[in-house]
């Protein structure tokens, strides 16, 4: 009797899984009904008679976008497929992040977003779409100059594709001294911006890395002495002038009395954070950000993703080490 139950566990599986039959058409075939085909397909599955594996270029990006929820503690991880170390991780970000951004936009949101290369690059990519009650809030002053990486104009260009509000820092992103922050702040009504940030339902955020020309000093926010200087206080880079060392705390240095952005505990209230970032200069200040702004959902590329696995698995291992 077990013998031959076993047989029609498996014989119920071949018809199904190999020659493509339907539960209906395997029950005709074996003289059962469809509710015993489902048992016996169950019965086989957990019995490992029959394994399924699935072969695409893609599985292997499942996984690492599974293995950096379970390390980073992430609610979601995008992974974009990138193959050569060398190339720039911005257009394939982007366009993963332009994806996000096109399904998570609906009527009623209110969005703060940050600024940088990646959210620039991923404007295309998003899908164009009227909504209603919709308001786009930049997280961070501009900049004098009219440059293509201005955080004001990014969230024009952000708000136009949902045909939003748009609610704009009229100052700029880094001013001279901490009493010129706090009169700018306190005097302009530039807080109350700051303050509607706060009931964001997300937040789109970038980091940038302190060690080469990145978009901050390229656009003259920060000089050059200063970039040395926050190098030396132990700074991996920053994310909306926040500059963090790499266990994710705030360094003391002038620069991070002079900013003006949402304050990091404010940001840590927005309920959806996404940080959408890559590249070999940014692993420091990614681990650093995740530690510091614990977000949502994470965005990179497939290269970042394996070294921020990486360098995670070395650090443990040296900890292990130590305590041995």
């Amino acid at each position: 009797m077990a013998k031959s139950q076993d047989q029609l566990r498996v014989r119920a599986a071949w018809l199904y899984y190999i020659e493509g039959m339907t539960q209906s058409d395997v029950g005709k075939k074996l003289g059962v009904n469809r509710i015993t085909v489902t048992r016996l397909l169950s019965e086989a599955k957990k019995r490992g008679e029959v394994v399924i594996r699935i072969k695409s270029e893609l599985t292997e990006l499942i996984e690492l976008q599974q293995q950096l929820q379970d390390h980073y503690d992430l609610e979601q991880a995008i992974v974009a497929p990138m193959e050569a170390i060398e190339d720039d991780p911005t257009r394939v970000i982007a366009a993963a992040a332009g994806t996000y951004v096109s399904n998570l936009m609906e009527n009623g949101m209110t969005v703060g977003v940050g600024w940088g290369k990646t959210l620039h690059a991923m404007l295309p990519y998003i899908e164009e779409k009227p909504l209603s009650d919709v308001r786009v809030v930049s997280l961070l002053g501009g900049i004098a100059q009219a440059r293509r990486f201005n955080p004001a104009e990014f969230a024009w260009q952000f708000a136009e594709l949902f045909e939003a509000e748009g609610y704009l820092i009229s100052a700029p992103a880094v001013v001279d001294s901490p009493q010129t922050r706090h009169a700018l702040l306190e005097n302009c009504g530039l807080d109350q911006i700051l303050q509607l940030a706060e009931a964001c339902d997300v937040a789109l955020l970038s980091c940038g890395g302190i060690t080469s020309l990145t978009t901050s000093y390229r656009s003259g926010h920060i000089t050059e002495s200063d970039r040395q200087s926050l190098i030396a206080a132990g700074a991996v880079g920053d994310f909306l002038y926040h500059f963090l060392d790499k266990d994710g705390n705030i360094v003391d240095h002038p620069v991070n009395n002079r900013s003006i952005s949402m304050s990091l505990d404010r940001l840590k209230r927005v309920p959806r954070k996404v940080l959408m970032s890559g590249g070999r200069e940014k692993i420091e200040i990614l681990r650093a950000s995740i530690t510091s702004l614990a977000p949502n959902v994470l965005i990179t590329d497939e290269i970042t993703a394996r070294t921020l696995l990486e360098t995670a698995d070395a650090k443990t291992g040296r900890a292990v080490a130590a305590a041995d």
